[in-house]
Order: structure tokens, then C-alpha cells, then sequence
């Protein structure tokens, strides 16, 4: 009786329309997830994380393909171009898909028309530090000292256009004060010289600084997250600060060709979903300064829109340009 039902089946998808069969046999070969970062950085640990615990609950082959460069625009413009066929997606980030197409002049490809959104993945808030010498002790010392003396605060950030340079942009519009932004090549030197006084206070990436919080020789005034962090739940949030509302967060989601056929991409939904609800996936995203964000993919285009909007008004009122 097995056997005949096997041969009922296969029988059933053979007739199928051709692309009825190839969505039905789906997937029949490896999956390729585009990093559009380097091995070893952020965005590839999630998305190493995320791979391995989807193939391991489903049985795909998910291969990761680390496509770096253009602050992300490269390695998902290759996801753009691809065929929309569930062979190819992407892990898309707050950076190059809500705030570089008000930063670069040209972009390859449209985030809101040229991809399909499969699932937001997990936010990552900025922790405002100051050196452990600072005479910040709360964020009302620093919009204190900011009209005090107009012009005097300095924010290290990690190269323009990053999340931490637009959290330091909006924090500034909504306290109404000046910080001066001091451009780096990466996080490192920032807070080199902020350990040296030569800044005032970094809008950083947890990881970037969670070992000299840890060792003491900064303090953490504040997360951007509306919710305080899982990693450092002591620190206050900006919005609980006097802030209410405010909200600026680094993001990750899956993304995949435009076009590509809609059951595909609710089963990888569902799938990246169950994958974030594994208390082993949210204790190592936790381990990141991370938290996890599984949404449908309905959820992730309003996400997206709106992030898109919020972060082209940033970068436009702030005239923030590229180095």
C-alpha cells in the first residue's frame, strides 16, 4: 500500500506544471544564503547561526556565500539579480536596506520593488558609552552640557552612514543639541580614543564594546531599543531616559529575489521562525547584544517602509554623506 501511494505521489507531481513541480520538489539542491559582510563579522554570525539551525531542523543543505563590500549593497544586489527560484536569499540589514538608499547617490537595487522579504531576524539597540574618566554619569548630563556649551560634544562612530552614526543624528534632533560626529575606520579606534578622552561618547555596537564595559573602562549610559537589553540589563533606555518614542536599533532579515514564488517564501518564514524560538538560538543571540525579531514576511514589508522612511529623513536633515 506504501509503495502504491509513493507511486501515486510521484505520479502526481510529474504532471504538474513546470513550475508547480519545481516549487513541489523544492529544495532539491543546496541553498546558497548571500552575507553581504566579511566571515567572522556580525551579520555572518547570525546568519551562520540561522543557516545551521534551519538545515539542521529541515534537512536542506543551506551553504553560506560571503559577498562583501559597498556596505552591504554588493552581496545583495548578487541576491537581487539572482534567479527567483528559493536557491538564493539573503541576510539583509537595517544598513543596506533602509539607509543606504538615501546615502549613496546610485543604488543597484531597489530594496522596496527588487526583493522578496522572507523574515525580520533579530535586532542589535546601539549602547551609548563614555570613558570610565567621563564626567557623564546619565544622559541628561550630556544634553546638559550640550547647551551648556553648543558645539563642545564629540560622538566617535564606526564610518558614516553607520547605525551608530544615525542613532547619534537622531538622539541630537530629538534632545536638541549638537554633537559633533567623528568619523572612524571601524569601531576599534573609537574606542581607543575614547579610553583616551579624545571623544566625547560612542553610539556602538554591543560587541564592540562589551569587553571593556565588562573590564570597566567604560560606562554604559544608555541603549537605543525600546525595551532594555537582554545583555545589559541594567542600562537604561534612551526612550526611558526623557525620550519617549525614541527607537533606533540595528536589524537583520532574510531576504530572496523578487518574484520568488510566495510558497517558497512562507515555508523559509516559517522555518526562520521556529529557528528563533529555540532557546539555544535566543542564548546565542543574546551572547551577540542581540534579540530575535521573527516576523511574517507581511510584517517585515511595513517594518521595512517604515525604516526607510524614518532613516532617508535622518540622513537627508542631518546631510550626512559617505566618507
Amino acid at each position: 500500500m506504501l509503495r502504491r501511494h509513493m507511486m501515486a505521489a510521484t505520479a502526481l507531481v510529474a504532471a504538474m506544471p513546470g513550475t508547480l513541480r519545481a516549487q513541489a520538489l523544492w529544495p532539491d539542491r543546496p541553498i546558497r544564503l548571500i552575507v553581504p559582510f566579511p566571515p567572522a563579522g556580525g551579520t555572518d554570525v547570525i546568519s551562520r547561526e540561522m543557516g545551521g539551525r534551519i538545515a539542521a531542523a529541515t534537512g536542506w543543505n543551506i551553504v553560506i556565500d560571503n559577498r562583501p563590500g559597498a556596505g552591504g549593497n554588493i552581496g545583495l544586489d548578487a541576491v537581487a539579480k539572482a534567479a527567483p527560484d528559493g536557491y538564493t536569499i539573503g541576510m539583509g540589514q537595517a544598513s543596506n536596506l533602509a539607509i543606504n538608499p538615501a546615502l549613496y547617490p546610485r543604488m543597484p537595487f531597489d530594496p522596496l520593488t527588487d526583493l522578496a522579504l522572507i523574515s525580520l531576524v533579530a535586532t542589535q539597540p546601539n549602547v551609548l558609552v563614555v570613558g570610565k574618566n567621563s564626567p557623564f554619569r546619565a544622559l541628561a548630563d550630556i544634553v546638559a552640557a550640550g547647551r551648556a556649551r553648543p558645539g563642545t560634544l564629540t560622538a566617535g562612530n564606526a564610518g558614516n552612514g553607520t547605525t551608530g552614526h544615525l542613532t547619534g543624528a537622531l538622539f541630537a534632533r530629538a534632545a536638541g543639541i549638537e554633537i559633533i560626529h567623528v568619523p572612524y575606520r571601524g569601531a576599534a579606534p573609537v574606542v581607543t580614543d575614547l579610553l583616551a578622552g579624545r571623544v566625547d561618547m560612542f553610539f556602538a555596537n554591543p560587541l564592540a564594546v562589551k569587553g571593556v564595559l565588562e573590564s570597566g573602562d567604560v560606562r554604559a549610559l544608555a541603549v537605543s531599543s525600546p525595551e532594555r537589553s537582554r545583555t545589559f540589563p541594567t542600562v537604561p533606555t534612551v526612550a526611558e531616559s526623557g525620550y519617549p518614542g525614541f527607537e533606533a536599533v540595528n536589524w537583520t532579515g532574510l531576504v530572496a529575489p523578487a518574484r520568488t514564488p510566495e510558497p517558497i517564501i512562507d515555508r523559509l518564514s516559517e522555518e526562520t521562525r521556529k529557528a528563533l524560538a529555540a532557546p539555544e538560538t535566543i542564548a546565542r543571540l543574546a551572547a551577540e547584544g542581540s534579540e530575535p525579531f521573527g516576523s511574517t514576511p507581511a510584517r517585515f514589508r511595513a517594518f521595512l517602509a517604515e525604516e526607510h522612511a524614518k532613516w532617508g529623513h535622518v540622513v537627508r536633515e542631518a546631510r550626512i554623506q559617505l566618507d
